[in-house]
This record gives structure tokens, C-alpha cells and sequence, in this order.
């Protein structure tokens, strides 16, 4: 235990000062147990300005952050690439690591910080971890959880889940010379956007045995990555899943549908409704002599307590009461982080190949298409300022 643990303190840096940097400063300057020691960015100005605004000591790399300001844990918050390499060279010291989503751009990327923090895990066995899935808290996914684990649903047989509501404007994309780019970002609604529904779809549903994915560059929008996507997933079990997904939609609509032998349940518009069967429909099915008969059932509004603490604070929270010895679980463990980089690259896979795949597939195989189109690229993004991006928009239920 450092002299900094034993005080009931975590120092903290952050490094990354764009949008969701500002988003998980505002949080971590007003926590309890929380000292931040340092904040960094390449752009110096920013690390400035923050500093200032913090009373905290600038950087302008990471490496000196880590190496100078005695941090003992580390919120990463910088552009997609860039989350291996820090939090690599963070394990490497000995640090505790909350990496913003997604983990990692490719699969073999992520595998890499993995390993990195096994690797360290092994010379300090109390080393934290965390990725920053704070949809995990909201209370309606969490009684989606309850209602699946609890097995209220019994067998399930399909999921359908449209959400379209991530819809973009071109001024978005034109925010930044990285966004949207196969160089900078390394993929669009699946890498930006979509990683907490994926994240969602394995935790509650697991992951599915084959991928069938169709990804639409550029539909919309002038970028050079997918800014539509729908994917098909079988299951081992036996249960199908839909996935649908754009920024070109407006109005757009979020609505899961779970399927199961005991019923049915829709997620939509802050609202869970389950349309109970009276028994089982396989069971119906096999023993009604009638051909065009239906199990009864009932139409029921599952209560969800939504007066409970949600989003990143709560993340971090969990993350900075482990390194003070909490038993507690992190809300997601960055290791978790992997699964729902398979279902993103195993889309995009697919599509590209043009024929459905088995999940897990050649890691290889993706990042290779990945660097090609990298150096293939010739697409120019027009970058415009004036942009204005909250971030509380884009935190979509």
C-alpha cells in the first residue's frame, strides 16, 4: 500500500482533455478519496487551461505523467489507437488503468493490453482495471439483467435491437481530422458510437457463435467509414439476433425486443413491458390440438427504480473504492472490454468478406484489411471549428 492509500487517497491522472476528458474531469475534481495529481494532453494549451482551471500540474506526454506526478492511477480518455499504447506503458509502472471505451480498435490490439496487464497483474496482484461502460449502471438495463439471469424469460429465441438514435450531422464529423477516419478513428458507428450497445448485447445475451454483418461507408455522411450497419448473430443455444444501427436516422428509435419461451419483452421510450405467456410456448406448441392458437398472456409493466446513482462518476467510483480495497466488483473489467470488440471487428469482417463468419475468427484477418485500407486511404475530411459538441447529447439510453 502506497503512503497515498494508506491516507484513504488515490492520486489520479487523466490523460486525454477533449470532450469525454472534460466530461470525466467534472466528476473527478468533486470525488471523495480522489487527489488529481496531473492532467496531459499533446496539445499544450489544453493541459494549460485545465491545470489552471483544476489547480493541477499540466503534461504534455504521458510517459512524464507517469514518471513525475507520482500518480497511482491513471483515467486514459485520448483518440482510439492511442488507449493500447498508454495503458501498456502504464502496467508497465504499475498503475491502475480506467480506459475509456472502446478497449482497443482491433481485437489483436486489445489482446495486447491484456496480456500487458497480466503480465503486471503478476507482480502486483491487487492491480486495477476498468473500462468505462458506464451503461451498466442505468437501472433499466440492470432490471434487463435481473429479468435474463433470473431466467423469467426461460429459453430465449431472439433478440431485435434497433437503435438508430446516434444520429450525427456532418458539422460532428467535421469537428475533428481524426473522426470518421480509418487512420485516426479506425472505424465509424461501431468503434464511436455503438461501443456500449455491443458491450450490452454480450453482457446480457453472451456471445454469438456466428456473425453475418452488413456495413454501410460513407451512406450519409462524407466520411470513409460505416455510418450504417445491420448484423444478423446465431447463438450456440439456438437463439438469433438482430442488430441495427445508424447516425443518418432522425427521429430515430431505440427499441429491444427479448424474446424467450415464457414471453416477451420491449424496451422502449424508458419504459420495460413484459407480455408474460401463461405457460411455455414450446410447450403450448406441442400439445395444443389447435392450429391457429395463441398462448394467453399478459401485458405487464416491469417497475424499474430509476432514483439510483448512474453514469462515468459511478464507474470511477467503484474503480477508486477497489484501489483503496474495496471487495466490490468494478462495474465492467477491462477484460471484459474484448467481447465486445469481437462482435464490432466480426461485423466489419463480414461485411467486408462479403460471406458470414465464426466467432472467434482470424484476428489476423481483420487487422490486415484494417492497415490496407489505412494505406489505401485517399479520402480528404474537410474540418471545420466552430463545432458544438456537449457531450451530455451523445450519452444515449
Amino acid at each position: 500500500m502506497t503512503a497515498s492509500h494508506a491516507s484513504g487517497t488515490v492520486k489520479v491522472g487523466l490523460v486525454g482533455l477533449g470532450n469525454i476528458g472534460t466530461t470525466h474531469m467534472s466528476y473527478l475534481s468533486d470525488m471523495d478519496h480522489v487527489e488529481v495529481v496531473g492532467v496531459c494532453d499533446v496539445v499544450r494549451e489544453h493541459a494549460d487551461a485545465f491545470a489552471r482551471r483544476y489547480r493541477t500540474t499540466p503534461y504534455y506526454n504521458h510517459l512524464d505523467l507517469f514518471d513525475h506526478s507520482g500518480l497511482d492511477a491513471v483515467i486514459i480518455a485520448v483518440p482510439h489507437y492511442a488507449h493500447v499504447p498508454v495503458a501498456i506503458d502504464a502496467f508497465a509502472r504499475g498503475i491502475h488503468v480506467l480506459c475509456e471505451k472502446p478497449l482497443a480498435v482491433h481485437v489483436n490490439d486489445a489482446k495486447k493490453m491484456i496480456d500487458a496487464y497480466e503480465d503486471a497483474k503478476r507482480r502486483k496482484p491487487d492491480l486495477q482495471f476498468g473500462i468505462m461502460f458506464q451503461e451498466r449502471t442505468y437501472p433499466f438495463y440492470q432490471k434487463l439483467k435481473d429479468l435474463i439471469d433470473h431466467g423469467d424469460l426461460g429459453r430465449l429465441t431472439r433478440v431485435t435491437w434497433i437503435n438508430t438514435t446516434w444520429f450525427r450531422t456532418q458539422a460532428y464529423y467535421d469537428s475533428g481530422s481524426w473522426r470518421a477516419t480509418w487512420a485516426g478513428e479506425g472505424g465509424g458507428i461501431l468503434t464511436n458510437q455503438c461501443p456500449h450497445n455491443l458491450d450490452m448485447y454480450q453482457w446480457l445475451f453472451g456471445l454469438p457463435s456466428r456473425i453475418s454483418g452488413f456495413a454501410h461507408i460513407g451512406k450519409y455522411h462524407k466520411i470513409e467509414v460505416e455510418d450504417e450497419v445491420t448484423a444478423y448473430f446465431e447463438h450456440e443455444n439456438g437463439m438469433i439476433g438482430h442488430f441495427i444501427v445508424t447516425t443518418g436516422e432522425s427521429p430515430g428509435t431505440n427499441r429491444l425486443e427479448i424474446v424467450g419461451e415464457h414471453g416477451k419483452v420491449v424496451y422502449e421510450d424508458a419504459k420495460i413491458v413484459f407480455h408474460r405467456n401463461r405457460e411455455s410456448m414450446f410447450k403450448f406448441s406441442a400439445e395444443s390440438k389447435l392450429g391457429f392458437a395463441h398462448v394467453e398472456n399478459w401485458y405487464t409493466e416491469i417497475p424499474v427504480d430509476t432514483k439510483v446513482p448512474t453514469g462515468h462518476h459511478v464507474v470511477a467510483d467503484r474503480f477508486i473504492n477497489a484501489i483503496l480495497g474495496s471487495s466490490e466488483p468494478l462495474i465492467a473489467y477491462g477484460t471484459e472490454g474484448l467481447n465486445g470488440l469481437l462482435l464490432a471487428n466480426g461485423i466489419m469482417l463480414s461485411s467486408f468478406t462479403r460471406q458470414m463468419i465464426d466467432v472467434p475468427f482470424d484476428a489476423d484477418a481483420y487487422e490486415s484489411i484494417l492497415q490496407e485500407l489505412i494505406k489505401r486511404s485517399q479520402f480528404v475530411k474537410p474540418t471545420a471549428d466552430g463545432a458544438v459538441l456537449n457531450m451530455s447529447d451523445s450519452f444515449n439510453v
